[in-house]
């Protein structure tokens, strides 16, 4: 396929190798165009504007920082909504799932082109081994054209109702996401207040009820901090405050989140904002802040 991708951050950039290995032309844009230089080595083609990148191809890949960030490359001035013969987009940013209706129906009016919004879940290392978790809103016709690029970075694809969905389900995820590494922290707290091997905790869970991606994942990360970073705090703040604001629109008690929002925000205040995930654990034990 001929396509377009615009965002080449942490996510963005893997995704883009995976599509260029699996034999599809990318053309990729960025706000900063430096980032593209290891991708324009590997046969992308570099394109000034996002109006450019998407013009004349399949179908158009976003994956941007954040609501502010995808108006501007979708509806600004040398924005995707101005390509010609734009057929459908895939917007990989987490945004609120309101706002993803609104612009839907936007590009819609304007150009006649479908909106799929489709967070996804598995991080770089999903990227890498091609096996990310994509939730999907909009139209189902779309998703079946956009879903066989997809299949490049992605191996659970799955199509959550009209726009608006697969925002919606994103956030259900880094509810469970962000309140069970919350919970890791606390576990790895008390681990090392009471004299248990850290670097044996995760191993001796393994298999448990305790068991899940995210405590094999962190546990580790947060014994002995490593780099490169899998994702920083201040995003998955971002989106956990979508899911109060959403929790908040729709009447939903979210008595565990509102906790974990504010040890969020805390770490950020702390000066962790930028530091991953991981760094939560600084709030229960202060003596591992200078290792993030």
């Amino acid at each position: 396929m001929k396509l377009a991708f615009c965002g080449l951050g942490l996510m963005g950039e893997p995704m883009v190798k995976r599509l260029l290995a699996a034999g599809h032309t990318v053309h990729v844009w960025n706000r900063t165009p430096a980032k593209a230089q290891a991708l324009l080595a590997l046969g992308a083609q570099w394109c000034d504007t996002p109006a450019k990148a998407a013009s004349g191809v399949d179908g158009v890949f976003m994956c941007l920082l954040n609501t502010q960030a995808v108006e501007q490359v979708v509806f600004g001035a040398d924005g995707i909504v101005h390509a010609r013969q734009l057929r459908w987009l895939v917007d990989h940013s987490s945004v609120p799932p309101e706002q993803t209706r609104v612009w839907s129906q936007r590009l819609l009016a304007a150009c006649q082109a479908d909106w799929l919004d489709a967070p996804v879940s598995g991080g770089v290392a999903g990227v890498q081994a091609g096996s990310l978790t994509v939730m999907v809103g909009g139209s189902s016709s779309a998703l079946e054209c956009a879903s066989q690029a997809m299949q490049a970075y992605a191996n659970n694809i799955t199509h959550m109702g009209d726009s608006g969905a697969g925002q919606a389900t994103k956030l259900c995820n880094q509810t469970i996401v962000a309140s069970t590494v919350a919970a890791i922290a606390e576990a790895v707290g008390l681990a090392h207040r009471n004299g248990i091997d850290l670097k044996q905790l995760a191993k001796a869970l393994q298999g448990s009820w305790a068991d899940s991606k995210p405590l094999q994942v962190f546990v580790p990360r947060m014994v002995t901090p490593t780099q490169p970073s899998i994702g920083a705090l201040s995003t998955m703040l971002k989106d956990v405050d979508t899911v109060m604001q959403v929790a908040q629109s729709s009447g939903t008690p979210m008595p565990v989140m509102a906790s974990v929002q504010q040890q969020l925000r805390a770490a950020q205040a702390a000066g962790l904002g930028e530091a991953e995930l991981s760094a939560l654990i600084c709030l229960v034990w202060p003596d591992q802040r200078p290792y993030f």
